[in-house]
């Protein structure tokens, strides 16, 4: 067997071997030229809009316009300045607010007041500084005139002295539960600070409405507690030591209504009666 007829007769074997395999190879990858290819713009569109960056509109916060402003106060190198946000349109504090924080522009002055002065007030919403040159005191950011997410305040010497959270006027460790899973309606507000129960306590009907509210000090009722109906009318006043640490005073019902509002008990009236 000459040389010549050896690789004629192999080359004849690879040629036969890769033919195979491409017939193999184009039944497994096999394309229907008949069928149209066809692609799903919207599919596209959405993702193409997914992946851009979110355009940032100036002075948006939660959903709501606010406007710029700034306060000034002391004179020379002791001027301080106050940077803030205002919704543009006015909203009232919500009936559970502990704080409210707003600027009069009558007085020129941020104020923590539920007693508005609904003409000269601007509502503080958005984020808040306060600075002596270009050393920053505090900042924080505002939730509807309250105090929301982080708030820090630092010393003359740029030294931080205090942050604390905040969640829409509660400061964050407060214990907040719900009548729902999506956590829109809610049920009891108990306002803890440093680990205590320090600050107002609310509690709330299925309808919204108040159902008890009163004050906590360092961890013990103080003062005047009340109990509401659903329909918003007061069921029970019940009185509690101004001092928390007073132990020997002991909790008595002041007053009492029935659902029509009508006093079906009234303590001092008791009292004289016994005499």
């Amino acid at each position: 067997m000459t040389r010549s007829f050896l690789i004629t007769l192999i080359f004849c074997h690879c040629s036969c071997h890769l033919l195979a395999q491409e017939e193999t190879l184009d039944n497994l990858f096999k394309v229907d030229y008949d069928t149209p290819l066809t692609i799903d713009l919207e599919e596209e569109e959405e993702e193409e809009i997914v992946t851009k960056k979110k355009k940032v509109i100036p002075n948006f916060y939660f959903g709501l316009k606010t406007k710029k402003h700034f306060t000034r106060q002391g004179f020379g190198k002791d001027v301080v300045f106050e940077l803030f946000n205002y919704l543009k349109e006015y909203q009232g504090p919500p009936e559970f607010a502990r704080d409210f924080y707003w600027y009069n522009f009558k007085k020129k002055k941020i104020v923590n007041s539920l007693k508005v002065d609904v003409k000269n007030a601007a509502v503080m919403h958005g984020p808040y500084k306060k600075m002596k040159g270009e050393q920053v005191l505090e900042e924080g950011f505002f939730y509807k005139g309250m105090k929301h997410k982080r708030w820090m305040r630092y010393n003359s010497h740029d030294i931080l002295q205090d942050k604390q959270y905040y969640w829409k006027g509660w400061p964050k460790e407060s214990l907040l539960s719900y009548y729902d899973f999506e956590r829109t309606k809610l049920r009891e507000i108990v306002p803890v600070h440093f680990g205590e129960r320090n600050g107002e306590y609310w509690a709330f009907h299925a309808n919204g409405n108040p159902a008890a509210r009163g004050q906590y000090k360092f961890d013990h009722k103080v003062g005047t507690w009340r109990e509401y109906y659903s329909n918003k009318g007061v069921k029970r006043e019940v009185s509690y030591p101004e001092d928390p640490f007073d132990f020997e005073y002991k909790a008595v019902i002041l007053r009492e209504w029935d659902l029509e509002g009508k006093k079906i008990y009234d303590r001092e009236d008791f009292l004289e009666s016994l005499n």
